[in-house]
C-alpha cells in the first residue's frame, strides 16, 4: 500500500525558504518518478515539479522555476521540496505523488502559508 507522508509546512513571510520533505513507503520509491503538486484556497490540483527515479532529471512549472528544487534520497525514501523566494501566491496545500501531473497517489498534504 502506497503511503506518502509529507512535513515541513509552514507559515513564512514573502522572500523566506521552507523545505519540504516526504517520507514514501509500501512501493519501489528509487524506480518511481515523483511529483509535487499543490492546491490554493479555492482552486484545483495544479503541478508544480517533478523528478525522475535516479534525481539526475528534473522539471518545473514556470512559475517556480529558479525558485523551488525539487530533489531526492533514495537511500532514504524520501522527497524534498526547497522552496527559496516565497510569494503569496505560493500559499496552497502541498503535496507529493507518485507519477507525473497530478500524480496517481498523494499524500495528506501539508500547508504552507506565505504572508507578512
Amino acid at each position: 500500500q502506497v503511503q506518502l507522508v509529507e512535513s515541513g509546512g509552514g507559515l513564512v513571510q514573502p522572500g523566506g525558504s521552507l523545505r519540504l520533505s516526504c517520507a514514501a513507503s509500501g512501493f519501489t520509491f528509487s524506480s518511481s518518478y515523483m511529483s509535487w503538486v499543490r492546491q490554493a484556497p479555492g482552486k484545483g490540483l495544479e503541478w508544480v515539479c517533478s523528478i525522475g527515479s535516479d534525481g539526475t532529471t528534473t522539471y518545473y512549472t514556470r512559475s517556480v522555476k529558479g525558485r523551488f528544487t525539487i530533489s531526492r534520497d533514495n537511500a532514504k525514501n524520501t522527497l524534498y521540496l526547497q522552496m527559496n523566494s516565497l510569494k503569496s501566491e505560493d500559499t496552497a496545500v502541498y503535496y507529493c505523488a507518485t507519477g507525473a501531473g497530478t500524480g496517481t497517489s498523494r499524500g495528506q498534504g501539508t500547508l504552507v502559508t506565505v504572508s507578512s
